[in-house]
């Protein structure tokens, strides 16, 4: 018993002096420390982790809201808003009336013009493109502008001889065009340099008054013209109905 009782004191003694070793107390601070970066290893890997998963709830959320976000819906008779028809249809109406068109770039171009610059400045570009088709005959300019003036709404043209304006390109002509509706239809400057020679001279007469349909034209821009919006919305009407072929 009593070689017993002095083995187990012999025993924590030898414990006791490794514990207050210096390597023991290294090997101590060794295991806290790996335990340490174990443990924030850990937290890095579950920050992370949460993040990923919140990132990936925001991006279907996100992908969600897009897919369903309401979309801007055209009057059928605005000057403003959005495009129904397509550029696709409106090319195909033209070449099924007129398939050489006289103008100087080709027909698809022409159409891309009035859909950029109509985006651009909130105007409805199918029915400005329809506009463009009645004031110049599907582009055969039968009267009295030219097809080298590039000028697709008879701008400026105020009698049977004079041939009103003239622009250097195709899409400056595309660009007066539009801005020239948006002069009627909005106070809201465009946001490209004025190249409408006519722009100031609409807004000074109409002021805080702007018109909102094609109807409105009506001896405005077309004199007399009591069914000038009328016979742009039947065009269009019809480009609408167009199935271009693919």
């Amino acid at each position: 018993m009593n070689k017993c009782l002095l083995y187990l004191a012999s025993l924590a003694l030898t414990v006791s002096l490794s514990a207050a070793s210096p390597a023991y107390a290294h090997n101590r601070h060794t295991i806290k420390s790996d335990a340490a970066q174990k443990a924030q290893s850990i937290n890095e890997s579950t920050s992370e982790s949460r993040h990923s998963f919140y990132d990936k709830i925001q991006s279907i959320i996100k992908d969600y809201e897009a897919a369903h976000e309401p979309k801007a819906i055209a009057e059928p008779d605005s000057i403003l808003g959005p495009a129904v028809a397509t550029p696709q249809q409106c090319v195909h109406y033209l070449l099924e009336h007129n398939p050489d068109p006289r103008i100087s770039v080709t027909p698809y171009q022409l159409v891309s013009y009035y859909y950029e610059e109509g985006k651009r400045e909130g105007v409805r570009p199918d029915i400005a493109f329809a506009q463009a088709l009645v004031e110049t005959g599907y582009f055969r300019y039968t009267g009295t502008v030219h097809p080298d003036q590039n000028n697709y709404c008879g701008l400026g043209t105020t009698s049977a001889i004079v041939r009103g304006a003239y622009f250097p390109t195709s899409l400056i002509g595309v660009r007066a065009h539009i801005q020239h509706l948006l002069a009627y239809a909005s106070v809201q400057m465009p946001k490209e340099p004025i190249v409408d020679p006519r722009y100031s001279l609409v807004r000074d007469a109409y002021g805080h008054r702007t018109l909102t349909t094609w109807q409105q034209l009506n001896g405005r821009w077309a004199v007399p013209g009591k069914t000038y919006g009328q016979n742009i919305l039947r065009v269009y009407e019809a480009i609408l109905k167009t199935k271009p072929q693919d």
